[in-house]
């Protein structure tokens, strides 16, 4: 440790600090625009000059290196004055276009000119002019005079996002950032550069224009795509959400979010929005009361009942719903004697599984990996966020291996084994023979070849003492996925490495912990998407873009007597018989459980939308229409008490991911290939979401690439 003296007061830092660190530690503010904690240092605005004694010129805090018995002053004559001479310089191109600019009121540069600038200006020649840049249907650039060249989006999109999509062209007065890979910004964490840059050059192209950051009320709430949890803060105006951005929780998403949790907000206020009841009646739709529909659904649940049986009468659920519908959903449906219930819509391989499946280690230990094998995920469209803390794994020196059917670009260095995805099984059987042969034990099953590439993946998985197996949204999804599991597994154990699941979902780990999944008597989500049911229950899903089924599940569900649909949008209209508009994750309270079993709650930012109301309380009224006993909850909070026990994450003892072991691989060249959903088609909400849609990866997908 150094000691220093700043202002007056003992400061210690670690040896190699900034004296920005030091100044961080001690509270003490120093201004600044291209420094962020996150990024790497470019001391290349020198807004945070401060007095170094001994030094003969003002030093920049961010890039100057602490020493034992340095004396700082930030807030000396000589300090202030190199400041404020720096801000004269920042303004003499700068447009000054305050009343205009997106960015008046939350702009670092029209903070600080308050402290550090002056009243009037000594140039009067013309301001420079950058023209413009249509760089994608996120990002606007049309304000590129604005820019102050900190270099915060270039240094991000290196290091960050993995590409480095923004540059700077030119020299002195000539300067511009400008894209440098292709026309557009295409990353999937683009957004974050809007929330960087300290000036209005970056701004949001569907914020654009619509209000003043003043206007806004700002309300927290959690991410309902990936299985992240990743934390938000949504702003607010007359009851209408503007924009979303990051709340920053260090354990979970740092200061990042991904562009669809930032974007998605399009779809919550989209003319496909549900806002009444609707029954079908002569094969046409009409709005209803909410009286009329629940006793409809409820009179045709009894009738279906009485004549079929209680299996008859089944649940598919998304695991994009909060815990307390999913909960809910759980209790109507076993209320009724069926055990039909389900979230694993895109399964194939339903074997019995012996607890909460998860991701196996905690979610901030990704970046402190020193090896990592994913199988069977295009890691970067699937998850974002665990993408760019293994890129900084990666940066560290950590070995990215993968196993997966084609190349996929991960903006990072990846020792890839394109296997195809029937041929899984044997590729990790590969790798636990060369494993054991390292080891000198007894493989699980036997080997068809022990390559190289093999002996290179078990290689790295024995070194270091920070490992990860990760097993992705394919690999779940795979016919074979509890042979996957237990290979994996094995491995595990051999290598010290941890085993588990990125997981799909916003709640995939929250629906297992509630138990949103069939006992040995019910059918599983591919029985009931075969035709299985007499009547269905459909929670915030559309089992044609949701489900390993796809527009068969449409085909098999049209035969069903009944069809119910819980969902915020019209969906499912071609065969549901009633339509029930529940309130998407910003009109309702409630709690999503992330990939690593941490409980995380919210409440609603906005009032429902027309006749819209909470699906955990449509599912309480309608339990109680139907007789259910012990649903009589008043507040979502009454229901999360009962599923969880008061819990604030799933018990460690309900967490695992064993698998039973095998020693021997069946032929898997008859398994249909993993259904996965593409990164802006994993719900409801991101599908309807207009910008994401005019996106590349979208376009990508919509052609038939891999986004």
């Amino acid at each position: 440790m150094v000691e220093i003296e700043l202002d007056g007061k003992k400061v210690e830092v670690a040896e190699g600090c900034m004296v920005m660190h030091a100044a961080e530690k001690a509270g003490t503010y120093i201004p600044h625009f291209c420094y962020h904690k996150k990024l790497s240092i470019a001391a290349n605005c020198r807004m945070c000059l401060v007095d170094v004694e001994k030094a003969p010129k003002p030093m920049p805090a961010c890039a100057t290196p602490v020493t034992q018995g340095m004396i700082v002053r930030t807030k000396s004559e000589k300090a202030i004055k190199a400041q404020q001479s720096v801000m004269e310089f920042l303004l003499i191109n700068h447009p000054l276009d305050c009343p205009i600019c997106d960015q008046g009121g939350e702009c670092q540069l029209q903070d600080l000119a308050v402290g550090y600038g002056s009243s009037s200006s000594r140039y009067e020649e013309e301001k420079r002019v950058v023209f413009h840049k249509d760089v994608g249907p996120l990002i606007s650039m049309e304000e590129m005079s604005r820019c102050i060249h900190c270099t915060r989006c270039v240094r991000f999109g290196q290091e960050v996002a993995g590409v480095m999509e923004l540059g700077m062209i030119n020299r002195g007065e000539h300067s511009e950032i400008t894209t440098v890979v292709g026309d557009t910004v295409d990353s999937e964490l683009s957004g974050n550069m809007i929330d960087i840059c300290p000036v209005g050059a970056l701004t949001s192209k569907p914020f654009r224009y619509s209000a003043r950051t003043w206007e806004l009320s700002r309300r927290k709430s959690v991410s309902p795509h990936d299985s992240t949890g990743a934390n938000l803060i949504v702003q607010v105006k007359n009851h209408r959400v503007m924009r979303v951005v990051p709340f920053e929780n260090e354990a979970v998403n740092e200061c990042w979010i991904a562009d669809r949790d930032r974007f998605s907000y399009e779809a919550l206020n989209s003319e496909e929005r549900l806002t009444r009841p609707m029954l079908k009646q002569g094969g046409e739709w009409k709005e209803v009361d909410w009286q009329t529909a629940l006793e409809y659904v409820a009179n045709g649940l009894q009738q279906i009942k009485s004549e079929h049986g209680a299996n008859a009468i089944g649940a598919l659920v998304s695991p994009h719903s909060t815990l307390e519908e999913l909960y809910l959903a759980g209790k109507l449906v076993r209320g009724l004697g069926s055990e039909n219930i389900d979230h694993r819509l895109r399964r194939a391989d339903f074997s019995a599984t012996q607890g909460v499946q998860w991701l196996g280690l905690p979610i901030a230990e990704l970046s402190k990996l020193q090896s990592v094998l994913v199988l069977g995920s295009n890691l970067r469209k699937d998850h974002p966020l665990f993408a760019q803390r293994i890129r900084q794994a990666a940066r560290q020196g950590c070995s990215v291996l993968a196993i997966n059917e084609g190349v996929r670009d991960w903006a990072m260095p990846v020792m890839a084994s394109v296997v195809a995805s029937a041929d899984w099984a044997q590729a990790l059987a590969d790798v636990a023979a060369a494993v054991a042969q390292e080891k000198g034990v007894e493989a699980p099953v036997a080997a068809a070849n022990v390559h190289a590439e093999a002996q290179a993946i078990a290689q790295a998985l024995l070194r270091g003492d920070r490992k990860a197996i990760l097993l992705g949204n394919a690999a779940a999804h795979h016919g074979q996925a509890s042979v996957l599991l237990s290979l994996a597994n094995w491995i595990g154990g051999q290598t010290g490495a941890s085993v588990g699941y990125l997981t799909e979902a916003a709640n995939t780990v929250g629906a297992q912990w509630v138990g949103v999944q069939p006992d040995v008597t019910g059918q599983n989500a591919g029985q009931m998407l075969a035709g299985g049911l007499k009547a269905a229950i459909l929670l915030n899903n559309e089992p044609e873009f949701d489900s390993a089924a796809g527009k068969a599940a449409a085909a098999a569900l049209a035969k069903a007597e009944m069809v119910v649909t819980l969902s915020p949008f019209k969906a499912n209209m071609a065969f549901s018989d009633v339509l029930l508009p529940i309130a998407p994750f910003t009109e309702t309270s409630g709690s999503f459980v992330n990939a690593e079993g941490l409980l995380q709650s919210f409440h609603a930012v906005v009032k429902p939308l027309g006749e819209a109301r909470p699906a955990w309380k449509v599912l309480r009224v309608l339990s109680n229409l139907l007789g259910v006993k012990g649903v009589d909850y008043e507040t979502s909070q009454e229901v999360l008490a009962a599923a969880t026990g008061g819990a604030t994450r799933v018990p460690a003892g309900k967490l695992g991911n064993a698998a039973p072991a095998v020693d021997s691989i069946a032929s898997a060249q008859n398994l249909s290939e993993p259904v996965v959903a593409r990164i802006y088609q994993l719900d409801g909400i991101v599908r309807r979401a207009t910008s994401l849609q005019l996106t590349a990866d979208a376009r990508l997908a919509n052609e038939g690439g891999a986004a």
